[in-house]
């Protein structure tokens, strides 16, 4: 298998909700399960991207959303077997049970500092007993277990800048080429996520909660696939993300460990290939190429950062796709590279909120703009802004815009969460 088709199979998981709640409940459940005894109370330390992330976070299934809730929905019900779909199958005496510890003031939330490193500690406590466990770097990478103050399991990790990441030991045209040879039966995993996303997107049709949705579908003819195809790619991709932030009950297929990321990688190319009639070959390839560029860019950016990875990396991502799927060359994927980074990118992130369909929005429109310039041979010159001499240093300075460059925002954005 080829290395980057095994990179893409890993970082593809299934996700119920947001991603940040899921890491949290996941954490929660896996330290309650240690204890022999009833669990009372949780002490959470989050830095500051998984706390922003997750602090108005819709629950699957629940009333409630944000932090809090979720790690006593974790104390609660959650299954840590069940990985970031942890958090399926809540019921009402689950969220009245919720309740009370919120009440009871029984879950304490910490902040450990500002970075985009995901990081995520977790103790449980009973009246004689107490776990921690803690999560770094992606979101169910669980580094230490203490039980009851003794180290039972130690993962030493790696630090970032030790290491060149795998996806950045290919150059952008490595990558265009590596793609280009992959066959539809290699790539055919990738199924899944239209399936899944879909899916998902379905669910929010049914509900009366997607108010933006059910807008989109009247601006869109009143039917999913219209004839604009940019309006159909808007309508399946932010009704899917708004379905996922409002806590619908339906997994999304996250990429670089979030499904919004994964749906905007997706599902624009999906409208696109159903009203081109495209093979399931250049969907398939196409897609790859979006998740690789998304990856590429996150590699610099980190995890959880101040800027919106899901409009700037997977949108960027999703670009290259759409040029692809319009059989665009080499030289038109550097086109679009180049005006994706000098359009959205210091698009902030304010978490896992119903704001993402806005940005979500605005990924797609400025994407299928910056296709449709660079299958004209436009773009923005390497000379200006952001742009680097090379494609690889315009992903890369994309990447840096965000981590170190938007720390100070990070701390502000954390802010003005904590005071409302």
């Amino acid at each position: 298998m080829h290395p980057l088709i095994e990179l893409i199979k890993k970082d593809m998981v299934p996700a119920l909700g947001v991603t940040e709640p899921g890491c949290i409940a996941f954490a929660v459940a896996k330290a309650k399960s240690y204890l022999t005894s009833k669990p009372e109370r949780v002490v959470l330390s989050l830095n500051s991207g998984l706390y922003k992330n997750a602090y108005t976070c819709g629950i699957p299934n629940s009333s409630h959303y944000g932090i809090k809730y979720a790690a006593a929905f974790g104390l609660i019900m959650a299954d840590s077997q069940k990985g970031l779909q942890a958090l399926e199958g809540i019921t009402p005496d689950d969220d009245r049970k919720a309740e009370q510890l919120i009440q009871k003031d029984r879950i304490i939330v910490k902040l450990s500092g500002i970075s985009s490193a995901l990081y995520c500690q977790a103790t449980v406590y009973s009246k004689h007993e107490e776990c921690t466990v803690t999560i770094e770097q992606s979101h169910t990478n669980i580094t230490s277990i203490r039980l009851n103050g003794q180290s039972i399991f130690h993962n030493v990790i790696q630090n970032r800048q030790d290491t060149t990441p795998l996806i950045h030991q290919y150059s952008v045209k490595d990558i265009w080429e590596a793609v280009r040879s992959f066959s539809e039966e290699e790539l055919s995993f990738i199924q899944k996520a239209f399936d899944m996303n879909m899916s998902l997107f379905k669910e929010g049709l049914q509900s009366q909660k997607t108010v933006i949705l059910h807008q989109l579908y009247r601006m869109n003819e009143n039917t999913i696939f219209s004839k604009d195809v940019q309006k159909s790619a808007s309508l399946l991709c932010n009704g899917a993300i708004e379905a996922r932030v409002l806590g619908l009950e339906a997994p999304a297929m996250s990429i670089t460990g979030s499904g919004a990321h994964g749906i905007t990688a997706t599902l624009p190319l999906y409208a696109y290939s159903v009203l081109n009639h495209c093979t399931n070959k250049q969907l398939y390839q196409a897609t790859a190429l979006s998740y690789l560029i998304c990856m590429y860019i996150k590699e610099y950016s980190g995890k959880l950062s101040a800027f919106c990875g899901c409009g700037i990396a997977a949108g960027t991502g999703m670009a290259c796709g759409l040029v692809y799927l319009q059989q665009g060359n080499k030289e038109q994927i550097d086109h679009v590279i180049r005006n994706m980074a000098s359009s959205i990118t210091g698009m902030i992130c304010d978490g896992g909120n119903h704001g993402c369909v806005m940005k979500g929005m605005a990924a797609v429109d400025i994407a299928f703009e910056s296709a449709q310039l660079a299958m004209a041979d436009v773009s923005i010159e390497s000379v200006h802004g952001i742009n680097g001499m090379s494609i690889e240093d315009t992903l890369k300075n994309m990447g840096e815009i965000a981590d170190p460059g938007m720390r100070e925002t990070e701390k502000v954005i954390v802010d003005i969460l904590k005071k409302k």
